[in-house]
């Protein structure tokens, strides 16, 4: 793996200031960008590490707290290690940074993390690549619709909600994609149940998006998180086989 930096930026987007986390070879040369949506215990240590051994693989990377309105990361206080006995209390406290982030938000932001990219002298010039987890993964749906011209590859990780019947579900942007998509389900993941995963496999099939989704058999929702409790470490090798995969693919 080549040697990284990592640094703290600022983001300007349309409703204030978005802490970030940026990484890339520590050579400075121009590599292909990657946009890393956070899960949503947010950008923490976990998500850095993640970022560096993903820029170590040749990207920069740049992890948003799309929860800014909310506050810079953290934006609640984290334990070291999240047990299934502080979910409870963590969502409670989160609950106003998910209903802060509307799918309108969301697509705007999108919108200044892109721009902010082309402007990188870190990034190389064209389309970037986008990978999310958990909520990141609905948020890397939105964007690789809602910015065809921009965005190379999507990739998405024990995802969740991401085909309901909502009227704004993630899944009803399958028509407007032109990147190569691959999710990688968990299969023990109530937030995306067998009538979800061939919901969004339909939409996108349907829409003649070049797609692989997968479910890893076994895993839990949140299985690449090695600071909580459902982290798997075969799951998440194969998480970085297929996303290493598909950048090589695209880029």
């Amino acid at each position: 793996m080549t040697a990284v930096q990592g640094t703290a930026v600022d983001i300007r987007t349309e409703d204030g200031t978005a802490d970030a986390y940026l990484t890339h070879p520590a050579d400075g040369g121009p590599r292909p960008a990657v946009l890393l949506y956070m899960d949503a215990f947010g950008l923490r240590p976990r998500l850095r590490k993640m970022a560096d051994r993903l820029a170590g693989a040749g990207y920069t990377v740049l992890v948003p707290n799309v929860f800014y309105r909310n506050g810079r990361a953290p934006i609640v206080e984290l334990p070291e290690f999240i047990d299934p006995a502080a979910r409870p209390e963590l969502f409670r406290l989160l609950g106003p940074a998910f209903e802060a982030l509307t799918p309108d938000r969301a697509t705007r932001d999108a919108d200044a993390y892109l721009r902010w990219l082309e402007r990188c002298p870190a990034a190389a010039d064209g389309p970037v690549a986008l990978t999310g987890y958990c909520m990141g993964a609905g948020l890397a749906l939105r964007t690789a619709g809602a910015h065809p011209d921009r965005v190379a590859a999507a990739a998405g990780f024990h995802g969740a909600n991401l085909a309901t019947e909502a009227p704004d579900s993630p899944h009803l942007m399958a028509g407007r994609i032109t990147a190569e998509v691959y999710f990688g389900h968990a299969d023990q993941d109530r937030g995306m149940p067998a009538e979800q995963q061939e919901r969004l496999t339909a939409a996108l099939r349907e829409a003649g998006v070049r797609h692989r989704c997968e479910v890893y058999e076994g895993a839990h929702h949140g299985y690449t998180q090695a600071d909580t409790a459902a982290y798997d470490p075969a799951a998440t090798e194969r998480h970085w086989e297929a996303l290493l995969d598909l950048l090589k693919r695209t880029f």
